[in-house]
């Protein structure tokens, strides 16, 4: 990147491999089961700190979200408030996910913003107290700040590391934003799956109950699950709009992926059960 002063600092996606809602509480918020894992696709951010006390941010995305809205400032907003450090940071980002996909890339974003600026300004937060600091951004926000992969319950914000197979991944991107808030609020989204245990939630069937709803709702998403459904089991990530596929190898998602439709983006990425971000950091 021009301009970048570091090597960078990788925000990935990641992918929701089940995602179940077990209730509503008396919040609004839904009651999850889900299980994330990291995929090798990412944004990138690079931080340079400055003795002024503001903060900037340059990125690739123009005007798509105003300053007051973005997750990457508000995060480093957050961690400047919180250990009362006195300068600030002109911070850079190179958008790689999309928006609205269900890879989590703002969230991502924002975690990377926390796990950077602490160890760039020396503020020594541990890693508990970064996602309890993420947590207030969004619930998937600490996942990202965990770097492992975990079966999630409450909102998405109680993690328990687990190890699953790492296979390849080919991911469809439908040319369509789903905001999920209109799917959480939707009053045909199914909210009373059975909880399980972790075991039998492992060992069963892996679905996504947003899915059929977003399908109904979005063409472009039912499209891409039919014909990815030719190649590999596949279902939708988070609340959509994108889709993945599993392969057992790297050559046989790159064929799947020569082969689709013209009016669909996509892209190819390996499984992970460390994040590049948990990798970044544990290298410091």
């Amino acid at each position: 990147m021009a301009n970048a002063p570091s090597l960078g600092w990788p925000a990935p996606a990641k992918l929701n491999l089940f995602l179940h809602i077990t209730g509503r509480r008396a919040d609004g918020y839904h009651e999850l089961q889900t299980l994330f894992q990291f995929i090798d696709h990412c944004d990138w951010l690079d931080f340079k700190p400055t003795t002024k006390n503001e903060l900037k941010l340059h990125s690739n995305m123009g005007a798509v979200v105003a300053d007051s809205d973005n997750l990457i400032l508000k995060a480093a907003k957050s961690l400047k408030i919180h250990t009362g450090y006195p300068g600030g940071a002109e911070i850079w980002l190179d958008k790689r996910l999309p928006m609205g996909g269900g890879l989590g890339g703002g969230s991502s974003d924002a975690a990377t913003t926390l796990v950077a600026l602490n160890e760039l300004w020396q503020t020594g937060l541990s890693k508990q107290e970064l996602m309890a600091l993420g947590l207030k951004l969004g619930a998937d926000v600490p996942v990202f700040i965990n770097g492992v992969t975990a079966f999630a319950e409450g909102v998405g914000e109680k993690l328990q590391a687990v190890t699953v197979p790492e296979p390849w991944y080919l991911v469809l991107v439908p040319d369509v934003h789903v905001s999920t808030a209109e799917i959480f609020q939707h009053p045909e989204l199914v909210r009373d799956t059975p909880k399980l245990d972790q075991g039998s939630l492992l060992a069963g069937q892996w679905h996504n109950d947003c899915q059929a709803l977003v399908q109904a709702k979005y063409p472009q998403v039912a499209n891409a699950l039919s014909w990815l459904l030719e190649y590999a089991p596949s279902r939708m990530t988070g609340t959509g709009a994108c889709v993945f596929g599993e392969f057992a190898t790297q050559q046989a998602a790159l064929e799947a992926l020569a082969l689709k439709p013209d009016n669909l983006q996509g892209f190819v990425a390996k499984g992970l059960n460390r994040s590049p971000l948990e990798l970044r950091r544990v290298q410091l």
